[in-house]
């Protein structure tokens, strides 16, 4: 029996203005992207930018508007039949619930292979704080996320540190207004010394800790730290092994996370789960599967019991 063909879903997610349109133009039009197969693009909302329908039928890309309403099982189905595309590109509508897109059945074969959410650099500070979830939803799900129209002042660093926070797999690019991927200095200015014999971490330090530790092991291996936090047994650990770590405002009061790296202690089973206590380790580096691959582990020389943080929750904010 023959396998069915895979059909390549491309999604485009991004606030009204945020570039899908002009990105999905050049990358058809000017990059040929589609190589002449026949495409199927959907497009979920009018932009600033516009497609010339006629010209992309000469590059065999085929052009429908959707609405919420037409975002069905059976459109797609219809749609499928009438095109019976070997591409398929979705340019979704940033106000729209993602759960609408990723749960509708779609046509047999129709794989969604990478998820690029635009984002507006000059306009991102306001959407954090007025539309945080929705923000925070859209990169939380995609594979690739552009920031455009930046300048000598778009805050590079701690925008991609807000990105890894709820996104630990996504590239993250920053473009200039003309366009041209822009190089910024990516070193994290850290509110502790690395150079020093240990690590004393305050208590609101912690986030940025756990996520330049994550994303950069290697660079605290030997390290010694000092951190209160909250004690977490996971199910599969051993009796000598617990997470001491934080709960973690990602996004929103809806959206809280707990936090932490894997630690061995003879210890471990004297403390109960969400007790306070201040641990002194020694940072190595190991693969573990709930990291999701390489991470950094605590080695525990002590750990005792500790009088909660002020604030109990720590925050990704820049």
């Amino acid at each position: 029996m023959a396998m069915e063909k895979e059909i390549p879903v491309y999604i485009f997610m991004g606030f009204l203005g945020a570039g899908k349109t002009k990105f999905a133009k050049e990358t058809l039009m000017e990059q040929d992207f589609t190589e002449g197969q026949r495409t199927l693009l959907l497009v979920a909302e009018d932009g600033e930018e516009e497609y010339d329908a006629e010209a992309l039928k000469e590059k065999n890309i085929f052009l429908e508007e959707i609405s919420e309403e037409t975002l069905t099982e059976e459109h797609l189905l219809e749609l499928g039949k009438k095109y019976a595309p070997q591409n398929v590109m979705i340019e979704y509508n940033g106000m729209w619930e993602l759960d609408k897109i990723f749960n509708v059945r779609v046509p047999k074969g129709w794989t969604v292979v990478q998820v690029i959410s635009f984002v507006d650099a000059t306009t991102f500070d306001i959407y954090v704080a007025n539309m945080k979830k929705i923000m925070m939803d859209e990169l939380r799900n995609a594979d690739m996320i552009i920031f455009n129209r930046c300048d000598e002042n778009t805050k590079m660093a701690e925008y991609r540190r807000s990105i890894r926070a709820v996104n630990r797999r996504a590239q993250v690019i920053f473009e200039g207004k003309d366009g041209k991927q822009m190089i910024g200095d990516e070193e994290v200015v850290l509110p502790y010394d690395l150079d020093k014999d240990e690590i004393i971490l305050q208590d609101e330090d912690f986030g940025i800790f756990y996520i330049d530790a994550a994303d950069n092991p290697d660079k605290y291996v030997g390290k010694k730290i000092k951190t209160k936090a909250q004690v977490f047994h996971p199910s599969s650990y051993p009796a000598n092994t617990f997470v001491p770590g934080r709960f973690a405002m990602t996004c929103c009061a809806e959206d809280i996370q707990f936090v932490g790296f894997k630690s061995y202690s003879d210890k471990a089973k004297d403390f109960e789960d969400r007790e306070w206590v201040v641990v002194e380790a020694e940072i190595g580096k190991e693969f573990y599967e709930e990291f999701g691959g390489e991470g950094p582990v605590f080695h525990v020389n002590s750990v005792v019991k500790a009088e909660p943080a002020q604030d109990e929750l720590v925050y990704f904010t820049y």
